[in-house]
């Protein structure tokens, strides 16, 4: 019985300890856990890395005599064009030797010939009454020359009216105004014959027959459509701005898509119209083309409605600065690099902005350096780095 309660004293003994020793590391851990959660993070701060300066792409600018060159469009037309019609009546006999849409016929070249028959016969009459009229002429000066010699041997004056009807003078100025107008019919009909051969009115290009041979004509019946070959027009339209670069006999160079790569027709300005054209309100110009169809010069030649580009070669007038027209900000604005690789900005003046280039007037010296490309958000001294060769091309979304 000793040994058994003992044993039992010690087991007791041992559980009172483990309870003790779970309860202190219990407590222990909520301490730990309550530090833990009322310690705050703690970040450990370092100084910020330098700031990269952006790199930008610079052009150096100088000044010198120049113009801008203006483009545009301009559309062909024709500088003379008829419809050929008939000035005398009758039957369309025939058309002259070549005389087919396409081809180029010369000046004074006969192309219509109608029949001539009647006028003929016309032409006869006229003839009969003209000489008819020149037989009662001489008749009536042999009876005038009679009555004087009564009325002289006669031996009496009489008044002036009574004297005129003496001398036969109203019958006398009765046939000399038949013979007149004897004369007059007598030519109308020669022209009327001479007119039944239509010929054309300068060198000319047959566009189209409008009727065809056996047809009966009336005076003004149109018979054939002609363009004048020797000189087309190309009426281009500009913004009315450019103008004051712009004065007649100006070089003008033309293009067309429907050309061979690289083959051009030279033109001249011929003069600044007064209307402005109706969508765009922009100025009209006209600008001769000598020999459009290449017919005694090499070049491709121009068709009638084609759209051309035209480049206006303008004379240099005064000293200007060529800029990039993506150098440009709002308002005119232009941002340029000093010795220390800081950024400025200055105002110009333009003589000339178009899409791709501008002039500058003033507000810049030449030797400066201008900022093209690679400023997003630009401030008055920030420092940059010019583009090497080595450096990455600006992004396409960086622009000025």
């Amino acid at each position: 019985m000793t040994l058994s309660r003992c044993y039992a004293s010690n087991q007791q003994g041992r559980i009172r300890l483990g309870a003790l020793a779970a309860l202190l590391i219990f407590a222990v851990g909520l301490a730990l856990a309550w530090w833990i959660i009322s310690q705050p993070p703690r970040v450990e701060r370092r100084p910020p890395p330098p700031t990269v300066p952006p790199v930008v792409d610079v052009i150096t600018v100088n000044q010198q005599r120049q113009a801008p060159t203006l483009t545009g469009f301009g559309r062909v037309e024709a500088e003379k064009s008829t419809m050929l019609a008939s000035r005398v009546a009758g039957q369309l006999e025939r058309f002259g030797a070549g005389v087919m849409p396409g081809r180029v016929v010369e000046q004074d070249a006969p192309l219509v010939y109608i029949d001539q028959a009647d006028l003929r016969l016309a032409l006869e009459d006229a003839d009969a009454q003209l000489a008819n009229a020149q037989a009662l002429l001489a008749l009536e000066q042999a009876e005038q020359q009679r009555a004087r010699s009564e009325y002289e041997s006669f031996g009496r004056q009489l008044s002036a009216e009574r004297r005129a009807l003496v001398l036969r003078e109203p019958q006398l100025r009765q046939a000399q105004a038949q013979l007149t107008q004897a004369r007059v019919i007598r030519d109308q009909a020669a022209l009327n014959l001479e007119r039944a051969t239509l010929k054309a009115p300068w060198k000319a290009m047959v566009q189209d027959r409008l009727i065809g041979a056996g047809s009966l004509l009336s005076q003004g019946t149109e018979v054939l459509s002609l363009v004048g070959v020797e000189q087309f027009w190309v009426r281009a339209s500009l913004p009315g701005d450019t103008l004051a670069w712009l004065e007649p006999g100006d070089r003008v160079t033309l293009t067309s898509q429907g050309w061979p790569e690289g083959a051009t027709r030279e033109g001249t300005l011929a003069s600044i119209l007064p209307n402005l054209e109706e969508n765009g309100l922009q100025a009209q110009l006209l600008i001769e083309v000598n020999d459009p169809l290449a017919l005694e010069s090499d070049g491709p030649a121009l068709r009638l409605g084609d759209v051309m580009r035209v480049t206006y070669h303008t004379n240099a007038v005064e000293e200007l600065i060529a800029l990039p027209s993506a150098a440009l900000r709002p308002g005119e604005q232009v941002w340029w690099v000093d010795e220390e690789d800081r950024l400025r900005r200055t105002t110009v003046t333009l003589a000339y902005r178009g899409q791709e280039e501008a002039l500058v007037r003033s507000g810049l010296e030449a030797g400066q350096r201008v900022v093209v490309a690679g400023l997003a958000q630009p401030r008055i001294g920030q420092q940059v780095r010019l583009r090497q060769r080595s450096d990455t091309p600006s992004d396409a979304g960086e622009s000025l």
